[in-house]
């Protein structure tokens, strides 16, 4: 097909969730409104089995389901109407971020005290115990674990990890710091991402 993509595209919530939970996929674009179960429903449910990477089509100016959007695990988001550039953009920035980090040659461990992650299987523990990570939290978290104790802007994030420039008023990368904060919390006695007002986010020790 057409810029090198193979395209399932159902309009049933259920199948489209019973799809992505059979089926490995590259991508997911979720629209909020379906029937039988809404997109915030696909995704709660999606997010208990797998951490494909879920780009949300929300409504224009429609901010609740957005930052709803990003709580229950959507990687990012794009509102209606969306220019079809600009969605290819974000489609092929996600994809290659994802291909990058899964090669052999990356399949290296990054280890901060009782943090540690492994690149290739996407997979993260804390105090040895396993926690489930979104393809974004994922890798804020690689960002925050390369150089422990300094500080990496949204700005960085933003473009390394979204693959576009932050946008004023832009909330999405304080939604997945806040939901990686709470997974780290589960199983840390101290609070290890630390905010720099004007900044961006640090990566503190535990002990």
């Amino acid at each position: 097909m057409s810029n090198d993509f193979d395209v399932m595209a159902l309009h049933d919530g259920q199948q489209g969730l019973e799809a992505a939970i059979k089926d490995d996929y590259d991508l997911i674009l979720l629209d909020v409104m379906l029937p039988s179960l809404n997109g915030f429903e696909v995704l709660q449910k999606l997010r208990q089995a797998k951490a494909t990477p879920v780009i949300m089509l929300t409504a224009k100016g429609e901010d609740y389901d957005r930052i709803y959007g990003l709580e229950v695990g959507a990687d990012d988001y794009i509102a209606k109407p969306f220019n079809h550039r600009e969605l290819l953009a974000r489609v092929k920035a996600m994809v290659r971020r994802v291909d990058l980090l899964t090669q052999p040659q990356n399949g290296h461990t990054i280890t901060f005290e009782d943090i540690e992650l492994c690149i290739q299987s996407r997979s993260a523990k804390i105090n040895q115990q396993a926690i489930t990570l979104t393809g974004t939290e994922f890798e804020i978290l690689i960002l925050l674990l390369k150089d422990p104790l300094s500080i990496v802007s949204k700005e960085t994030i933003s473009q390394e990890v979204l693959g576009r420039r932050l946008a004023a008023y832009d909330r999405s990368i304080d939604m997945h710091v806040s939901n990686l904060r709470k997974k780290i919390a589960q199983y840390s006695n101290h609070e290890r991402i630390h905010t720099i007002r004007g900044s961006g986010y640090i990566m503190v020790g535990g002990k």
